[in-house]
């Protein structure tokens, strides 16, 4: 008894090499990429009609009643480590719109009391 030849199929395109691929560019993603910590406070920026470039390195957090934040420190220990910075350190201030302007002021003056001259004020457009 004869049988016919076998038919030869050709082999299926394997997907292996392109899911290690799309692993290696994950994990490399995943350890380029800066992981910011989260907002010390919920917060509304207030409103502007232009929103300026930030270039400060240091971010002073103000809560809508007046406590201050910078870099996980909460409270009067913030104030020691803005004096801890220097006076030529650019420093951006995070306040909430619902902060009275008289405690903004107050923080502006204690600011400047510790040196600091350049200071911007992050709002939103």
């Amino acid at each position: 008894m004869r049988f016919a030849p076998p038919v030869r199929r050709t082999p299926r395109e394997t997907i292996v090499p392109m899911i290690n691929v799309v692993f290696l560019l994950l994990i490399f993603f995943l350890m380029t990429a800066q992981i910011a910590p989260p907002d010390p406070f919920d917060m509304d920026l207030p409103q502007a009609s232009e929103q300026a470039d930030l270039d400060g390195p240091a971010v002073l957090w103000l809560a809508a009643d007046g406590t201050p934040a910078l870099d996980g420190v909460t409270g009067e220990a913030v104030w020691s480590a803005l004096a801890a910075l220097g006076p030529d350190v650019a420093l951006s201030i995070r306040a909430d719109q619902a902060l009275p302007g008289v405690e903004l002021a107050r923080v502006m003056q204690r600011l400047s009391g510790l040196g600091l001259r350049d200071v911007q004020l992050a709002v939103q457009p």
